[in-house]
């Protein structure tokens, strides 16, 4: 009579989906047809190992074999409870689960009781951790071992998976995309919905599914800096040591580092650590839900850390900022583009070969006309360097920096009617330049694209971020798609134009108003809570002075020290008591300039430490009367030049305006 262990068995068997490798490994094993009898399945907790071992349990038994099953977190690590566990009969077929629970009892099972079983014996060892490397090295063993570390399943057998699960086709799309191949979170969304329930719009949304997910990758953990350190692998991009020093100190940083690398569900590459993505956001989603405040503290360091990374940075490590600064905008209206992007593997956004570009220009023709191919060579030529590719030549986008004296930049009726912008509403001084993105490109050619999302948001970080600039400027041909973007980016749609038939949308930011400082603090807020709109009133400076105005605002500041207000809200300060530390030290910084001590010493006994009269002050410096009013004269238009060059976008101490 049959049993109601024989109904679950069939229920499982008809339920199970995916893991063709792994099973046909098995199969060949079973049948003799490969020298691999010994199969190590790894991964981290609920990607399915269990389920696999059922499964292959069943195939055993259906192909006539004796079948033990051990479960290492039922035993005592001994020989002797191990023994007593597979009992008395010669299994022809060993499957163990939970062989990380075993790790003391590896070196006997190689040595002693596997070469023991008989030849035809399959051994199937599931854990979390990957096999030591006494199997890989054993010349005997090697060639007997075949090592299977299971991924998450792909779209067909996640979509196997819920049918079977009695999901409807209706829903599964949607399961899927939150349960990213993971079989446990699959499983669990699908009991949501086949008890009734509706498909949450986010991890988030499901508290009792993060607490079953986050049980068994948390409970590991062995102090609080590895919890911190897993909050920091959920929520940066890529987690390195050195970001592990800010989170969770320099003490407990490398320990926590060679642990989270060691985690089942952490891939170590090049760049630094990354866990698989459902993990990671089960873990961030966990964690702000316990913590609010610890979550957003952790996530100013990491936004800091990346900030600083990148205006220090230069090359293709400042790209790889700028994308990781662009990961922390999970909140923002593409971050789903951002996500469809990275589940194509590694990608990056990389500048352009020289070779590329007339292949991207012939697109450029075909999405937008004949002209504006035309322009796209011209401006290509004219400045490679502003282009940029996402690998794999799947999108595209283009910064011009003017103005750069090319006849090219009347010839566009995109960037002259820009330009002819800023001249009415807010002129350039000298040595400021303007920043356009151009021209936008995604795989399908379109400029809303997945590809076009991440190659324009990227290059612009790099370019905001990198350089010095009056202005930033993104044209674009799908204003409707683009705009709440640029609504979350806080930046203004300020005029349209026509080129080739087509309404180009221009949406720009002053940076001399709000500049670059303001917007990332106002965007590392918007990161966490995904507001928009225009930027807050009190981060916004007055409209930037003419060079004139400014030089009669230096003169007013060191004939009343005690002020520093003439100055306020530009880029030496917020406030006079940050000005006039800024002048302070700037009459300093000029005695470090070849002949300048004697500049500094005028200016520091005439404004900052005053004598009792200008005659006083000559005579404290033993100068002739005339020759200090020279000299002083002298000094004050070194200063303004210097904190000019500071106002117009190059750091104090520079001696010269450059990139």
């Amino acid at each position: 009579m049959p049993k109601l262990g024989d109904v679950v068995e069939d229920v499982r068997w008809r339920s199970f989906a995916g893991r063709a490798a792994e099973v046909a490994s098995f199969d060949e094993a079973l049948a003799g047809r490969t020298p691999r009898r010994v199969l190590f399945v790894h991964g981290p907790g609920g990607i399915g190992k269990t389920t696999l071992l059922l499964h292959l349990r069943e195939r055993g038994r259906r192909a006539g074999r004796r079948v033990v099953l051990v479960d290492g977190q039922d035993l005592r690590p001994t020989a002797e409870d191990f023994v007593g566990a597979v009992g008395g009969a010669e299994p022809q077929v060993l499957l163990v689960d939970g062989y990380e629970h075993l790790g003391v009892l590896d070196g006997w099972l190689r040595r002693d009781l596997m070469p023991a079983l008989p030849e035809e014996a399959v051994v199937v060892l599931a854990g979390r951790d990957p096999p030591v490397a006494a199997w890989r090295c054993d010349p005997g063993w090697r060639g007997v071992v075949a090592v299977h570390q299971l991924p998450a399943l792909d779209l067909q057998a996640s979509d196997a998976l819920l049918e079977r699960a009695g999901v409807a086709a209706g829903d599964r799309e949607a399961i899927m995309r939150l349960g990213r191949g993971h079989p446990l979170a699959l499983a669990l969304l699908a009991d949501v919905v086949s008890s009734g329930g509706e498909v949450p719009g986010s991890l988030a949304e499901a508290p009792d599914l993060i607490s079953a997910l986050t049980a068994s990758v948390m409970r590991d953990a062995p102090s609080d800096a590895h919890l911190l350190g897993l909050a920091t692998c959920a929520k940066a991009q890529v987690t390195t040591e050195d970001l592990l020093r800010r989170t969770v100190g320099d003490a407990d940083a490398p320990a926590v580092w060679q642990w989270l690398g060691d985690r089942p569900f952490v891939a170590a590459r090049p760049q630094g650590l990354f866990p698989h993505d459902l993990t990671r956001e089960v873990l961030d989603a966990e964690f702000e839900r316990r913590s609010p405040d610890r979550y957003r503290e952790l996530h100013r360091i990491i936004h800091d850390y990346v900030v600083a990374g990148l205006r220090s940075a230069t090359g293709m490590h400042r790209q790889l900022l700028a994308q990781q600064l662009g990961y922390l905008h999970r909140r923002g209206p593409f971050s789903a583009e951002f996500r469809a992007v990275r589940a194509h593997g590694s990608i990056a956004v990389v500048p352009s070969r020289p070779e590329e570009l007339a292949a991207v220009a012939a697109q450029i023709g075909r999405q937008l006309g004949p002209r504006s191919e035309a322009l796209a060579r011209q401006w290509f030529a004219a400045r490679p360097e502003g282009a940029s590719t996402v690998t794999g030549g799947s999108g595209f986008a283009y910064h011009a920096l003017c103005p750069a004296g090319l006849a090219l930049e009347r010839e566009d009726p995109v960037v002259r009617a820009i330009l002819d912008h800023v001249g009415r509403t807010a002129p350039l001084r000298p040595g400021e330049q303007v920043d356009i993105a151009r021209f936008l490109l995604g795989e399908d050619g379109s400029q809303s694209d997945r590809n076009a999302v991440f190659a324009g948001s990227v290059s612009s970080i790099v370019e905001w971020c990198g350089r010095p600039l009056a202005w930033a400027f993104v044209a674009t041909t799908d204003h409707v798609f683009w705009g709440p973007f640029f609504d979350y980016l806080g930046f203004r749609e300020l005029l349209s134009v026509d080129c080739d038939g087509r309404r180009h949308v221009v949406y720009g930011n002053d940076w001399r108003r709000f500049p670059v400082e303001a917007w990332l603090e106002m965007m590392n807020e918007r990161e966490q809570t995904g507001g928009s709109g225009p930027p807050p009133h009190e981060l916004t400076r007055p409209a930037p002075m003419g060079k004139d105005q400014f030089a009669s605002a230096v003169r007013a500041v060191l004939h009343r020290p005690d002020s520093g207000a003439a100055l306020a809200g530009t880029s030496l300060g917020g406030d006079p008591a940050a000005v006039r530390a800024a002048v302070a030290r700037a009459v300093d910084a000029l005695g470090e300039e070849p002949r300048g001590e004697r500049l500094r010493a005028v200016l520091y006994r005439t404004y900052l430490k005053p004598a009792a009269s200008q005659e006083a002050a000559a005579e404290a410096l033993g100068l002739p009367f005339s020759t200090y009013r020279r000299h002083l004269a002298k000094a004050v238009e070194a200063l303004t030049e210097r904190l000019w060059r500071a106002e117009t976008g190059q750091r104090l101490g520079s001696e010269r305006p450059g990139e």
